[in-house]
This record gives structure tokens, sequence and C-alpha cells, in this order.
């Protein structure tokens, strides 16, 4: 039996020492860290290559170098004197009479890292540039002069995009078509384009209308298997997030089955889309070489008759994947919107959590507070299933001189101890897995705020108090660097925060009001087990930790309670703790 005991020891111990330094590497692919780009004036000659940069969750640059040559590139790319502005509540920034293509959008709601003076968080960039990313439209045609990359439109004099002004462009071809773009765009992230062809000719032509979004995948965040990034789409009525950047490589061009709904690329946060008319239109994505993709929208072929036009309107997404956004657009007739948030399979669980939790912070102003409020909503909820846990393990201390002198009575003999048993069960009706029941609801509670802090850009950077400036992101504060004051990177596993600790703490705390293990190896899993959780948990975001610690702490208040309302138990509890402990001494000894 001790070399047994010893054996269940060893082999705890192995697992744990697994999970610890196995945990900062799956933790980096699973739940990547919420990493900022580096800073524009850290970039230098001898700064890394592009190619050596690794993907964030939250996106964007990587490369200090590419950092650098982005903030120069966009100081010649956005030439007022070429460009028409762009202002409106959601969106600033405007459209390059180069092409017409719109290069050049940044969000108002939402900074590019946590210090506000990094600026505003880029959507569009022009081409050439480290973080290439826009929108075209545009025709094709046969034996006709059509507009390309290189056309210079014409804007009305003092033109300006904003909700109440739409701005139309216009181009002929001497050959008796003019083409025009016309600019539209709402409150939010919504730009429509009607793409118009007149044809004052004397014959009719054919023309396919065409949109497109282009980008680089320098700036993507990280797919992982949890939150997809990269090319997605919506064909015949649901949601696909797929192919991957490298799908897309690895094929050069994969043509989407079925009608296309909406197509673009999407990030954790952001999302660019292009959503047809009713007219309907064939789509594809397109690897176009250098780390730069395409999602191409085409229409079929139009006959333009001679004193005739015809216009095709597309709209264009582009910015944050706000729940309650998308949803207003899902209400207007876009298919399945609201599922550009990569919720996964238990959308009908997580949603409901994070509105919920949105709710709360309408009420208190702050998330983490609101995270707090979510956790006594849980705990009352349960509150009920609670006691009778406590009821159960106060009948199962009752039955605990039976249950004894039945494993005496058949131990040689398990298939007839372990039916004898779960007779007695049943003629006591007690229940030997209640006690398991509360923790088994808190788990989708508990993955649903996982998964909010994940995906939600409503959670992103939102402060808590103290030194918590962001909820979605990991702890900053390390206690092996103190706090930041010793000049050197914590590794991941090693990087415990206070809220790990105080994780650790409430969880030790709770595991000692529980009643004692006989069983040494157990008694040994439950002292292990608080301490392992503190370096498990302490890579994820900490409004995560702190549901968690709450939770600890309403549980402890909890099990005193309900122990004053069930002496008897506290009383075997004690009475357990005692044998306990002599038996680890005559073990020792």
């Amino acid at each position: 039996m001790e070399n047994h005991n010893q054996r269940n020891l060893i082999l705890a111990v192995v697992l744990t020492a697994l999970i610890l330094f196995g945990w900062d590497a799956a933790l980096r692919y699973l739940y990547p860290n919420a990493d900022t780009a580096q800073p524009v004036a850290e970039a230098s000659a001898g700064a890394a290559p592009a190619d050596a940069a690794q993907p964030t969750r939250e996106g964007g640059l990587t490369s200090a170098a590419d950092i650098a040559a982005e903030a120069r590139d966009l100081k010649t790319a956005l030439n007022p004197a070429s460009r028409v502005a762009i202002a409106a509540p959601g969106l600033t920034g405007s459209i390059n009479l180069a092409g017409g293509v719109l290069d050049d959008l940044t969000t108002n709601r939402h900074t590019a890292a946590l210090d506000p003076k990094e600026g505003p968080q880029r959507i569009f960039s022009p081409a050439g540039t480290p973080a290439q990313h826009y929108a075209q439209f545009g025709w094709v045609g046969d034996n006709l002069a059509v507009p390309n990359a290189a056309t210079v439109w014409t804007a009305p004099a003092g033109a300006k995009l904003t909700p109440q002004t739409p701005v139309t462009l216009t181009w002929n071809n001497g050959a008796g078509l003019t083409f025009a773009l016309t600019y539209a765009i709402d409150a939010d992230y919504m730009v429509t384009v009607k793409q118009t062809v007149a044809n004052t000719g004397g014959a009719p032509v054919a023309v396919k209308p065409f949109a497109l979004i282009n980008r680089t995948s320098k700036t993507a965040s990280l797919d992982s298997f949890n939150v997809h990034s990269g090319p997605f789409g919506a064909f015949d009525g649901t949601v696909s997030f797929g192919p991957d950047y490298d799908d897309v490589t690895e094929a050069g061009q994969v043509s989407n089955a079925g009608k296309t709904d909406w197509i673009g690329f999407t990030d954790v946060y952001w999302m660019t889309s292009l959503i047809p008319d009713k007219a309907g239109a064939t789509s594809d994505f397109r690897a176009m070489g250098n780390d730069i993709y395409r999602a191409d929208l085409v229409y079929g072929a139009v006959n333009v008759g001679a004193g005739q036009q015809v216009a095709r309107t597309t709209r264009l997404f582009a910015g944050a994947k706000e729940s309650q956004v998308l949803d207003r657009y899902e209400e207007t007739g876009i298919v399945n919107f609201g599922l550009a948030i990569d919720w996964g399979w238990f959308r009908w669980f997580e949603k409901p959590i994070f509105l919920l939790l949105t709710k709360l912070f309408e009420l208190a102003g702050n998330f983490g507070v609101a995270i707090i409020l979510l956790t006594l909503i849980v705990r009352g909820i349960m509150f009920p299933i609670a006691q009778k846990q406590f009821a159960s393990m106060a009948a199962m201390r009752a039955i605990q001189p039976k249950m004894k002198a039945i494993q005496e009575r058949y131990k040689d003999d398990k298939p007839k101890q372990q039916e004898e048993i779960m007779a007695l069960y049943k003629k006591e009706g007690v229940n030997p897995l209640a006690g398991c029941l509360p923790i088994f609801l808190q788990i989708p509670i508990f993955f649903a705020l996982y998964k909010t802090l994940i995906v939600a850009v409503e959670m992103r950077h939102q402060p808590f108090a103290l030194w918590i400036k962001d909820l979605s992101a990991p702890d900053p504060l390390h206690i092996l660097n103190l706090f930041g004051l010793l000049p050197f990177e914590v590794p991941g596993f090693l990087g415990i925060g206070v809220l790990a600790i105080l994780l650790g703490i409430t969880m030790w705390l709770q595991f000692k009001l529980q009643p004692a293990q006989m069983d040494p190896v157990q008694q040994q899993v439950f002292a292990i087990m608080p301490w392992m959780m503190m370096f498990i948990m302490a890579p994820f975001a900490a409004g995560l930790l702190i549901y968690w610690i709450t939770s600890n702490v309403l549980t402890i208040g909890q099990q005193k309670y309900l122990y004053s309302k069930h002496p008897q138990l506290k009383a075997q509890a004690e009475k357990d703790a005692a044998d306990a402990a002599r038996a680890k001494d005559r073990t020792k000894s």
C-alpha cells in the first residue's frame, strides 16, 4: 500500500510539472497575450526583419522596421490634395482619387494601444505601405477603356464624405462611357458604394462590376483553435470561418460555392467585408504573393444600351466587431452578420452572458465591477443548490459507518461491494454526485466569460482599478521582477501576478474549509492544487481571474454560513481533519 501511495504521489508531481512547464507553450498557441505593437520610436536599422515577427492576438504590425516604415509611408501617401476627406462618428479617413480607392480609415471609438497617445486604431492603409489594406470598386470589360488603379477620378469641389453628404466621383473614358462611384457612409462602420455606368455612345456595351478587399497578412491577428483570423464570409446563409491564409497560399485561388451573402477578412476585433446587392455575385479569395491576399466580389455582366445607365450597389463594412452594431446590420437584411464574431459552438450560452455583462456595465460604469456583479448573480442563483450540496454532505457523513462496514464485509468482492454501496445510497436517499453539481454548473459560465474576454472588442482596453488597466489582458504586475522594477522579462509560466496569488490563496482557504481527505495522496493533491492553479491561470485575462477570486471569496463566506446551519457537519469535518493529521503522522513515522 505504501509503495502504491508513493507511486501515486510521484505521478501527481510529474503531472504537475508537465502542466507548469508545458502550459506556457500551450497558452501561447491557444490564448496568446494581447501584445501591442512595438512603438515606432523603438525601430532601428538593426531591428529583426519583418518575416521574423510573430502575430499577436490583437493583430497589427509587429516588426519594428515595418512600424517605422508604415509611419513614414503614411505621411507621404495621405496627401490631402489628392483625396476626399471622410468624417463620420465611427470612421475618419479619406478616399484616394487615384483609382477611387478607399484606403485610409481609422476608428474613432477604439485606440491602437492601451495608451491613447498611440492614436486611433487603423483599419485601412494605402497600397505599398507595410500595413496595406484597402477596398476598390470598378468594372471589367472586353475591348473597353475602364477605370483602373491609375485612373484619376474627379470629385466636386470641397467634397467631404459624411453621413449627411454622399460624394460622387466621376470619370469619362472618352468613348461614350461615363463611370461614377457614389460613396455614402453611416454613423458606424458601413460604407455604401453605388457603381454606375452611363452609355452616351451609339452602341450597347457589356461590363462586369466588381469590388475587392486587398490586405497583407502581416497585420493579421493570430489564428488559433478557438478564434479564427483570416478569410471568411457567409454563403447560402451559413457563416464560414475559413479558409486560412495558408490554405489560400497553397491553392492560389479559393472559389466560394453557393450564394455569397458577404465576404472579407477578419481579425479577432476588426473585420472588412463586402456585401453584394440583390443582383448577386460570385466571390473568391486569392493569394497575390508577398503576403498579400484579396477577396473578390464579381457581379454578372450587365448590358448597357445606348442612352442608358446601369448601377450596382455594394456595401463595405470596415471597423470593429461590436456586437450591437453587427446585430443592427443583421436586422437590415445582412444574413447572419452578427455571427461574424467567432463565438463558436456555444454561442447560445456565451452571447446571453455577454449581453448580461454589458447591461451590468451600463449600471456600474466599470467592466471589472460588472464581472463582480455577474459573479454575485451566479452564486446567488446557485445558493439553493449549495444548500442541497451541504445537506447531501451531511447525509454522506451520517452513513460513513455503514459504508465502512460494507467495504470490510466485501473487501475481496469489489463488484458486490459497489452494488451494496449503491443500494445503501438509494435506501438513504443520498446522491454522491450532489457535491459536484455547483462546480459543473459554473463551468459554462466560466467558459462564456473566457470567450467574451477573448472575442468581444467591448472588453478590449477596459480598466478595472489600480494597476488593472485592461481586463482582457493578463495581470501586468509580476512578482518575480518586483512589479517591473527589475529589468528582465519573466518567462510565461513564472509570470505570477498579484491576481494569480490572490487566486491561489482564496482557493487554499476554500479547500481548508472542506472536509479533509483520509487518503494521504488525495491530501497531497488537494494541498498542491491551489498553487498549481495559480500557475495555470496566471497567463489568462485579468477579468477571468477577478471572476474566479470573487467566486472563491463568496464560496468561503457561503461555506462558513452553511457550516453554521449544519454544526454536525462542521464537527465531523474537524474530526476528519484531526484523523487525517494523525494518519499523516503515522505515515511519516
